[in-house]
Order: C-alpha cells, then structure tokens, then sequence
C-alpha cells in the first residue's frame, strides 16, 4: 500500500490527530495552528480521504488503525498523545489496544465504543443506501449538516466541503461498513491512558448514552460536554476545544 499523507508541524511531544468520516488533515486546522507552540502534531489523512484521497481506502477501524500505528513508527515516534474524532474517535480506541504502550494521554472526541451506532440521526445501512442511490456528493453534503448546530450555514462548513469534494463513492461505502462492523465496548476497561471525553450536547451522530458508556468503563476518563455545538465542536467553538484540549494535555 502507498504512504498516506501525514501532515506534520510545531515542535515538542508528539500529538496524533485522527479525522473522522469523510475528514481530511486539514479538519484539524485551528488545533494545528493553535497546539502547534506546544506540540509536535501529526496529522495523518487515512486512506482514501482528504490528501489521502487516491490511495485505495480500507473496510476495517482494525486495519486503519494499524496503517496509523505503522505511518507513525515510520516517522521515529515511539510514544504520542493521541486524539480522534467520530469514527477516528473508534481509531484511536483500536489503536490503543493495538499499540497501548505508545500512547501517554488519550482523547476520546465525538465517538463512542459502537461502530453501529445506536441513536444516530440515521442507521449505518440507510445511509449505505442513500450513498448507493443518491451518489456521494449528496449523501456527503446531507449528512456533513448534521454536524454543525447552524447546519451548511456554519462558519466551517467549507473545510467540511472541502474534504469530501475528492473522495469517491467506494472509499465512503468502505468506511461505513467499517464502522458497521467494529465494536470496541468490551475492551473499555483495558484502556489505562488519562482520558478526555469531549461531546457536544446537540451531536446527532453519538447521542449521549455513547459518551456515558465509554467514561463509565474508560477506569481513568472524564468528560466534557461543550454547550451549544453538534457533532464538530473543533470547528464550532474552535477556542473553547482548543482550551480544553491544551488544560488536558499539559495538566
């Protein structure tokens, strides 16, 4: 398989940004610029999306996790704080069983232990469905709304937008059967890494009961609810993630 694109900047030790679906390196925008003073940050782009976007895409968080773990041995870093976002959220919990004593500090953002999610604002197969039937862009632009409180209205959007213009049908039908068939709920009480949970209370892709569950069986987790986002806090109230990421990673 090619080398996925790994987007790397700031000094000090090393942070692991993991996107999540239909993401790219450059959803982390204002946490590179901003963590950057304090951190080397690694950004990878998995494969098939973002600046990955024509590397052949995988079916599996297993194996997404493992081309992470490998990219990032490949860089000479053998020990990372670590963060994910959504289905990079369920990345980094595999990548952590994988590999636990190559990561410090876990961040557990927008996710949960389930790759099927129970509660999402639709189920796995029906958005399979509207992909199949409605094509990419569509079925992109669709659900990339629910991730912002203000919808395609948000500030951000774009970057949204902008991550999805290149990837292809398959690589997104890859990545939702990937979550499909993931579940990581009964290795929570393994995970021994600090952990943050951070959850915006509006998410219509993890309801609650997602991020409860994995800061009840996470034994070293706490969470953090940030009012007034949805699913893309990082990019709704930008300054206020930032703050919480940074108290977290430096306390």
């Amino acid at each position: 398989m090619q080398e996925i694109y790994i987007d790397r900047s700031g000094s000090g030790f090393p942070l692991v940004l993991v996107h999540g679906f239909l993401g790219s390196s450059d959803m982390w925008r204002y946490q590179k610029d901003f963590l950057k003073k304090n951190f080397t940050i690694i950004a990878p782009a998995l494969p098939g999306f973002g600046e990955s976007s024509k590397i052949n895409s995988v079916s599996s968080i297993e194996e997404m996790a493992s081309i992470i773990i490998n990219s990032i041995k490949k860089l000479g870093i053998d020990k990372f704080h670590l963060m994910g976002h959504s289905m990079g959220g369920m990345i980094v919990q595999e990548m952590v069983k994988q590999s636990p004593l190559s990561i410090h500090k876990l961040i557990c953002y927008g996710t949960g232990p389930i790759g099927d999610i129970p509660g999402r604002f639709e189920s796995i197969d029906v958005s399979r469905k509207r992909l199949a039937d409605d094509g990419l862009k569509a079925t992109a632009y669709r659900i990339a709304k629910t991730w912002f409180v203000k919808e395609d209205r948000a500030k951000n959007f774009f970057l949204c937008k902008e991550a999805y213009e290149n990837v292809i049908k398959k690589s997104a039908d890859d990545a939702l059967v990937a979550m499909k068939n993931w579940s990581g709920i009964n290795n929570l009480k393994n995970i021994k890494n600090e952990t943050l949970i951070i959850w915006g209370e509006f998410d219509k892709a993890y309801n609650y009961k997602q991020v409860e569950t994995l800061n009840e069986n996470i034994p070293e987790s706490r969470l953090q609810i940030i009012k007034g986002c949805s699913h893309n806090v990082h990019l709704e109230k930008e300054d206020e993630f930032n703050s919480y990421i940074l108290d977290f990673l430096k306390d």
